[in-house]
Formats: structure tokens, sequence, C-alpha cells
């Protein structure tokens, strides 16, 4: 097993670390047959399995099929190997992308804004990706800037990082001292629910969606407290009329009492009304009252793109 090991990772040459993911190491690689430029994220197994879990199996199948869409980051091909201590380590091989969208929108932070019309490319992209994993019942429940991996070049956007997604429960903390950004969780999560519908990612999409807009996060708390607080501060400290049964999710308490914002006292003129109102359909405390991302690919806001080159 330790050659078949050495021998899968022969063919590739590794370049640098390019990060931690949520679920293991990623390095920038060469291809050594080819000269192409892929990267390789390592994935840790359960400790306790033999070989490779069938959960797991089941998971890379299913990456597989995802990457059939042109939003969603192509995996090229999975290598199982071990490691010193002998444990079971899978390789999964995915296209390399340049960069993502957590390193554009900081480029544009010192001057400038992203073009309205170079925002509305991205959404619809994102929105297209986040369709065709619901729409194979996969929820990605991680989305945020850093994990949309992009080419400037041709503003193409991809999702990244659809962990092995599934069968992990959300990642509370990153395996470096990075602690995990709370920025794009949804309040259902903060507040403890454990049923998750895809709405969970049409929150995170809509706080890309800000931060897009303005370049600054949306919501930015550094505990799942402050991340609530910031949250109900700017969109009304919700109750049971406007979220039936939020009082009954298990980290509920009594909050302080605000009141909602208008959506244009953060966006100021940045962003035009269809565009305010798709964010606000995002942005609906209910899960279930959320527009679903395939949804939002019909919502005016995106009438005047031109779709067929995407």
């Amino acid at each position: 097993m330790e050659e078949k090991a050495k021998s899968a990772m022969d063919a590739f040459e590794k370049l640098e670390k390019v990060g931690e993911g949520t679920y293991g190491k990623v390095y920038r690689a060469r291809e050594k047959a080819t000269g192409k430029i892929v990267a390789l994220k390592k994935t840790r197994l359960h400790e306790d399995e033999e070989g490779v879990p069938p959960t797991t199996l089941r998971e890379v199948s299913l990456l597989r099929m995802l990457s059939r869409d042109p939003h969603v980051v192509r995996l090229m091909d999975v290598k199982q190997g071990q490691n010193k201590e002998g444990k079971t380590v899978l390789y999964l091989v995915f296209e390399y992308m340049d960069t993502d969208l957590k390193k554009y929108i900081r480029s544009f932070r010192q001057f400038g804004v992203v073009p309205a019309a170079t925002v509305k490319i991205l959404m619809y992209q994102l929105c297209k990706g986040v369709a065709f994993c619901h729409g194979h019942g996969v929820l990605h429940r991680d989305l945020k800037p850093h994990n949309l991996l992009m080419d400037p070049k041709t503003m193409t956007l991809k999702i990244a990082d659809l962990g092995l997604a599934r069968s992990y429960t959300v990642p509370i903390k990153k395996y470096t001292h990075e602690i995990l950004t709370l920025w794009y969780r949804a309040p259902e999560v903060l507040l403890g629910a454990t049923h998750y519908s895809p709405a969970v990612d049409i929150w995170s999409v809509a706080c890309i969606f800000a931060e897009l807009v303005t370049t600054q996060p949306l919501f930015a708390g550094d505990s799942e407290l402050q991340q609530l607080l910031h949250i109900f501060r700017f969109l009304g400290t919700p109750n049971e009329e406007v979220w039936p049964g939020v009082s009954k999710l298990v980290n509920w308490h009594e909050y302080p009492q605000w009141s909602p914002q208008p959506l244009t006292s953060l966006m100021h003129d940045d962003l035009d009304e269809d565009g305010l109102n798709l964010l606000s359909e995002m942005l609906h405390y209910e899960p279930a009252k959320r527009i679903s991302a395939k949804k939002a690919l019909e919502h005016p806001y995106f009438d005047d793109l031109d779709k067929s080159r995407l």
C-alpha cells in the first residue's frame, strides 16, 4: 500500500502549500506527465476506519458528479495512499485556479468598488453553482469569499471546498490557529438549529453579495453572540411573528430589541433597486421565506445580463 501511495504521488511535484482547507491541507502541484498545474487536497479520514470508509467513497463520487457543473471546481482525480503512521489518506486532484473572491474583493478596497456589471456576472455564476448543488441535494454549509475561486481574466467563478461536506457537521474550528469565520453563517445555525435547509447557503450568498458591492463584510462578528448581535442590530431582533419557532431554538436568549434598518443605509447608492430587492429576498429570517438559488436566477436583477456566454 505504501508503494502505491508513493507511486500515486510520484506523478505530482508539490510546489507549495496554498492553504489549510476546512478538511485538510491544499497544495499547488505540477502533474509531471503533462506539466499541468493542479490543486492537491490531502484529506484526513476518520481515524478508526480501516481503508476508505464507504461514506467517503460516496462523497467523492458526489463531488465528481457535482464538478460536472461549470461553476463548481472540477475534481480531476482521486489518489489513495498512506501517511507515515500508516493511516489512509486520500489526495483529491482539483483543477487549479489562480485567485479567490476574498483576494479579488481585497484588491478593490483601497480604491473604489467592484464594477456593478462585474458584481452581477459573479453573483449569477454563484447562484447558478449553488442551484446546481441544491438541485442534487447537497448543501455547501460554509460558503464564503475564500472558497469561491475565480479567474479574473475570464471572470469565471467556481465553488470550492464543498469539503466532504455532507458527512460532517458544520466545521467549528480550523485545524490551524485561524478561527473559522462566522461572518457568512446563517442565524438559524448560530442559534443552534439542528435541521438545516438549503436556505443556510442562501444567507451566505447574501453576505457575499453585499461584500462584493461594498468591499466590506456585511456582518463581521468575532464570536457567535457578537455575530448574532450584528445581524439583529441591522435586520432587527427577530421574534415569533417574523420567524415562527425562533424562540424554541437551543441558543435563543432574550436579546436587546432593535428595529430593522433600511438596506440602503448599508448599501448607500451602490446597488440598484432590483439588486436591493434580491438581497432582501435572501436575508429573510425565516429560512423557508428566503429565495431559492434557482428562483434567484430568474430575478429581474439579472435581466440585463448576457447569460449566453455564462
